[in-house]
């Protein structure tokens, strides 16, 4: 495992990116989100990193006490990783980089990777309260564990039981929320999102049509 690289600098932010500021790692966390993670998952969810840097930054994460990786019991039997509670704390930092950056996210790209789920967290920071979310798009379903002190942020597919509520979506609303164009609010009001479900988060949303 490389020695870590410092600014030696005496200030909390560049401490900070002494731990997270290496490409790609907070991307990693990103994932990890989602609750623990085969490497091959995650690999197949952040294009454009080569195992090498993967591996390392892996390496990196669980010495510095960012995440740690586990033996799934059979019929699993796989490896899996999965933020500590101190890797967790980057979720405010996550979403504050993400509504600073909504200004850059701009059109897609040619050469951009999509996933459903990294709509994610920009729907997440949009949404109050408490509860299990569903979000259905075209390219696939996520969902989300609003409120959620501790344990997954989100996760792919259907909700792992009742959801609170279920949105349905389209990617283009999706976006515009994502870029900071098009508030919740205005998304419901506008009827371009469909909310079902009979929980407290439901009845909220449906109030806010």
């Amino acid at each position: 495992m490389s020695p870590r690289r410092s600014y030696d600098q005496y200030c909390s932010a560049a401490r900070a990116l002494d731990t997270v500021g290496d490409r790609w790692t907070l991307l990693i966390v990103r994932e990890l989100l989602a609750g623990p993670r085969r490497y091959s998952d995650l690999h197949a969810d952040l294009p454009g990193v080569s195992t090498d840097v993967l591996a390392s930054r892996l390496k990196d994460m669980e010495r510095d006490g960012l995440a740690t990786r586990r033996r799934l019991p059979p019929p699993g039997a796989a490896n899996v990783y999965e933020l500590t509670g101190r890797g967790r704390q980057l979720l405010p930092v996550l979403q504050a980089l993400g509504a600073w950056g909504e200004a850059e996210l701009g059109d897609l790209r040619p050469t951009d990777a999509v996933r459903a789920h990294w709509f994610a967290l920009p729907l997440l920071r949009a949404l109050e309260g408490e509860g299990l979310v569903e979000v259905r798009l075209e390219e696939g379903h996520f969902h989300l564990h609003v409120g959620a002190e501790d344990g997954p942020v989100y996760g792919d597919g259907p909700a792992p039981g009742e959801p609170d509520a279920r949105l349905v979506l389209d990617t283009g609303t999706c976006t515009a929320i994502s870029r900071g164009e098009l508030s919740l609010e205005a998304a419901l009001r506008d009827g371009r999102i469909e909310v079902t479900g009979d929980g407290t988060l439901a009845k909220a949303l449906k109030a806010r049509c």
